[in-house]
């Protein structure tokens, strides 16, 4: 494999001035330590991405090198499949990376895979597709006419690819893509190849079968931790953590059920990192999990609920430290509307925030019930320093986009 420098940044990944909205806004004032504005597509705040009803992934990046990021919407239904918010002075300016039709997923990763300076992206096909894509950074030269370059990482064998992450998984130096193949219920690694450009596809190294397992009824959920603190990454998925052992080997650790969206962080500041689990297409309860001996051993892992009651398809997960004070805190979010029907499937969809003191206790706000949440990100997306958050919902109210900028403690 080659090991030769590649530009990587990873993101956490992760939202007007207080208007009456058509639903209720629960933020408590005497509680909540940040303020927000509120921005939305259906006030014309941001452009909408597309036609499409189904907006599946999110992706924040610089991907224009300009020193602020951006993000990238997919969608499946109708084309456009990925389209671009690029940063500009006054908000942000659409442009479609992939104008043909693609049944993208949920997911989505970007790394420099070509080596030339700049964040390329990585999406992959849907129940409908056997395929994983990369698509080639044109920077500098964007042109709104012309789509990215795009190549394939895989094709063939079984559908379905929600959620990939980067990392140097094999400590070797490098850089790797882990992604979940759900048809198959299989996690592979993928090499980038010496020359990604001219490549086929990837070689693929399979990690993880949860086909016999009942611990993986649905596997979802993806991310990179230095989980025991040896210095190299490992993969976090669905409710494992996932340990290189060398000679192509992975260790799975199972940590608890349910397994969803998985993160890990310094939430108890000291030790093994913590990590958090919520359920993504489904229901129960956002979990805490803290090592309380040995990282390699299940039994080490204690759990602990965090909002205290089931949440309801919580598709929206991330950490960050939301409100500057120096220590994590944890963002989660339910969806509304998930099927076909048109009226809302869960009409109390939930937002919280909760902010960590880094001993493992929090602050449980609710940023905003009654809208519908489907993967969520925090990054800072004004270029201010503080963390924002950006959501697209699936299927509420769609096509739909919503930022919240960050305005700090008042």
């Amino acid at each position: 494999m080659n090991n030769r420098k590649r530009t990587f940044i990873s993101f956490v990944s992760s939202a007007t001035l207080a208007i009456v909205l058509c639903f209720t806004c629960c933020i408590d004032a005497a509680s909540a330590p940040v303020k927000w504005k509120h921005l939305t597509s259906k006030n014309g705040d941001l452009p909408v991405p597309g036609k499409s009803t189904q907006q599946t992934g999110a992706l924040i990046g610089d991907f224009d090198g300009d020193g602020v990021n951006d993000f990238i919407i997919s969608c499946r239904q109708v084309a456009p499949a990925l389209v671009w918010f690029r940063r500009v002075d006054d908000g942000w300016k659409r442009i479609v990376i992939e104008n043909e039709y693609l049944t993208v997923e949920a997911g989505g990763a970007a790394y420099d895979i070509d080596g030339d300076g700049d964040l390329d992206v990585v999406f992959g096909g849907d129940w409908q597709s056997d395929q994983l894509w990369w698509w080639e950074n044109p920077s500098p030269d964007f042109n709104p006419d012309i789509s990215w370059k795009r190549r394939i990482i895989k094709q063939g064998g079984a559908h379905q690819h929600h959620d990939q992450a980067f990392g140097d998984f094999l400590g070797n130096g490098g850089m790797q893509l882990a992604f979940w193949n759900q048809q198959a219920k299989k996690l592979f690694l993928a090499e980038i190849p010496e020359n990604p450009r001219e490549a086929k596809s990837w070689l693929l190294t399979e990690v993880f079968s949860g086909a016999e397992s009942e611990k993986l009824p649905y596997a979802e959920g993806m991310s990179a931790c230095d989980v025991d603190g040896d210095g190299i990454q490992d993969i976090l998925g669905v409710s494992y953590w996932f340990k290189y052992e060398g000679d192509g080997k992975f260790k799975a650790v199972y940590l608890g059920s349910p397994g969803g969206l998985i993160f890990g962080g310094d939430l108890i500041e000291g030790g093994c990192p913590e990590i958090v689990i919520s359920p993504g297409d489904g229901s129960g309860p956002v979990k805490l999990y803290e090592c309380k001996g040995d990282p390699m051993k299940t039994e080490s892992w204690q759990a602990r609920d965090l909002i205290g009651r089931d949440v309801i398809h919580g598709h929206s997960l991330q950490l960050g430290d939301v409100d500057g004070d120096g220590h994590l805190d944890i963002f989660m979010a339910e969806m509304a509307k998930w099927s076909n029907k048109p009226e809302p499937d869960n009409p109390n969809a939930t937002a919280f925030i909760l902010y960590g003191d880094g001993k493992g206790e929090f602050n449980k706000t609710e940023l905003i019930k009654g809208h519908g949440w489907h993967e969520a990100r925090l990054a800072d997306l004004d270029g201010d320093g503080d963390l924002d958050i950006l959501n697209k919902p699936y299927t509420w109210e769609t096509p739909r986009l919503d930022v919240w900028i960050n305005q700090g403690q008042q």
